[in-house]
C-alpha cells in the first residue's frame, strides 16, 4: 500500500526507548492490517476464538501498545474516514489480489505446503466491519484516543504532526512524507524477526525514523517535487507510467523541474494529476480530537478479551504493565519538573 521509496530513504534506526516522552499519531488501519498479517497460526489461518471471530488484531493492540507505553510513548490511533473516489480502483485492485491469494492458499493447504500457505495467507488480511468495531472497542477501554479522519488517517497524522499536536506520525507507508508529516516512524507496531516476503530467509526489523527535511534536503527536492515523482511512479490514487521507479522518477523532476515538465519530455499526460497533487498538498484535515490518554479500564479490557478467550492471566499482566509505566512515566515528568526549578 502506498508508494514505496525505500530506495530513496536513508532512515535512522531507533529504540522504542529513543522515543521517552513522545507523542505518536498511528495509522491505525496500516498497524491493524499488519497485525492481522503477521499474527497467525503456521499454516497461515488467524488468531481466532470458539465462535469463530478473528483475534489476531485485538492481541497486537494489546501486547504492542503495552510495550510502546512502557517504553513512555503515548499513542492516539487514526482511523481512516470515507476514502477518495480516485482510490476506488486501487481497493479493487487489492480485493482481486487478496481473492487470488485465497485461492492460492487453500490449494497449499490441500498439498500441505505450511510454508507456502503462510505466505499466500497474509496476502489475504481484510478489514471486516467486526474487526474495525472490536479494535475501536478495546482501544476506547483501554483509554487510547481514537480520531477518526475524514478520508486518508495517514493525512491526518500527517497534518496532526505538522500542527505540533504530535511528534511523529507513525505508518508503514511513505505517504506521510507526501501529506507533510514532519517526522515519519516506520515498523514501531512491528520490530523483530520477520519473513522476507517469497523467500526463506528472515531478517531484523527494527523501528526506524525519517525527518523530512533531512530527508529533502539530502534528495535535493522539495515536498512538491516528491509529489510529482510519485505521481509518475504511481499512487493509490493514479497509476502512473509504466517502468518508471523511484530513481527514475527523482532524476526525471530534478531535469525537469516538476511534472509537467516530466510529461512534455517523456511525451505523455497523466490524466486528473493536478486532483492527485491536490489530495496530497491540499487534503482535508479534521482538528476535531483530542490526544489525552484516559485511564484505562481494568476491568472492563480483562472482561472484553477473555470473553474473545484470551488468557485472564496474561491480560490482567499486560493491564498492569500499562498502569505501572504510566505511573513511572508520570513520577519521571514530575521529577524532571521539580528539578527545573534548581
Amino acid at each position: 500500500m502506498g508508494v514505496n521509496l525505500s530506495g530513496l530513504t536513508s532512515p535512522i534506526n531507533v529504540e522504542l526507548s529513543d522515543l521517552n516522552g513522545r507523542t505518536v499519531a498511528i495509522d491505525a488501519y496500516n498497524t491493524i492490517y499488519q497485525f492481522l498479517s503477521i499474527i497467525r497460526q503456521p499454516d497461515g489461518y488467524p488468531l481466532t476464538d470458539s465462535k469463530g471471530r478473528v483475534t489476531s488484531h485485538l492481541s497486537g493492540l494489546l501486547y504492542r501498545t503495552a510495550n510502546l507505553i512502557e517504553a513512555g510513548i503515548e499513542p492516539s490511533f487514526i482511523f481512516d474516514g470515507k476514502p477518495h473516489e480516485l482510490k476506488f480502483d486501487t481497493l479493487a485492485k487489492r480485493r482481486e489480489i487478496r481473492e487470488k491469494a485465497e485461492k492460492e492458499w487453500e490449494q497449499a493447504i490441500k498439498e500441505g505446503d505450511t510454508k507456502k500457505a503462510f505466505s499466500k495467507a497474509q496476502q489475504t488480511s481484510r478489514m471486516t466491519p467486526e474487526i474495525l468495531a472490536s479494535a475501536k472497542e478495546l482501544l476506547g477501554l483501554m483509554g487510547l484516543p481514537v480520531i477518526i479522519a475524514p478520508s486518508d488517517g495517514e493525512a491526518q497524522g500527517a497534518y496532526m504532526c505538522a500542527k505540533g499536536d504530535v511528534w511523529a506520525s507513525a505508518s508503514q507507508d511513505f505517504d506521510s512524507l507526501l501529506f507533510g508529516a514532519p517526522r515519519l516512524l516506520r515498523n514501531m507496531t512491528i520490530t523483530g524477526r520477520r519473513k522476507v516476503p517469497g523467500k526463506d530467509i528472515y531478517k531484523d526489523v527494527k523501528t526506524e525514523i525519517i525527518d523530512s527535511k533531512e530527508f529533502f534536503d539530502e534528495l535535493g527536492i522539495t515536498r512538491e517535487q516528491l509529489v510529482d515523482v510519485c505521481i509518475l511512479m504511481g499512487t493509490d490514487f493514479n497509476p502512473g507510467i509504466s517502468g518508471i521507479g523511484p530513481k527514475k522518477g527523482l532524476k526525471l523532476i530534478k531535469d525537469h523541474g516538476d511534472l509537467e515538465g516530466a510529461m512534455r519530455h517523456l511525451e505523455v499526460d497523466i490524466p486528473g494529476y493536478q486532483e492527485v497533487r491536490d489530495i496530497f498538498l491540499n487534503g482535508t484535515y479534521s482538528d476535531d480530537y483530542d490526544i489525552k490518554a484516559k485511564e484505562i479500564d481494568r476491568d472492563a479490557v480483562v472482561e472484553y478479551l477473555v470473553d474473545y478467550g484470551f488468557s485472564k492471566d496474561r491480560v490482567s499482566s499486560a493491564v498492569s504493565k500499562i498502569e505501572n509505566a504510566r505511573k513511572n512515566n508520570k513520577a519521571k515528568r514530575l521529577q524532571k519538573s521539580l528539578d527545573a526549578w534548581f
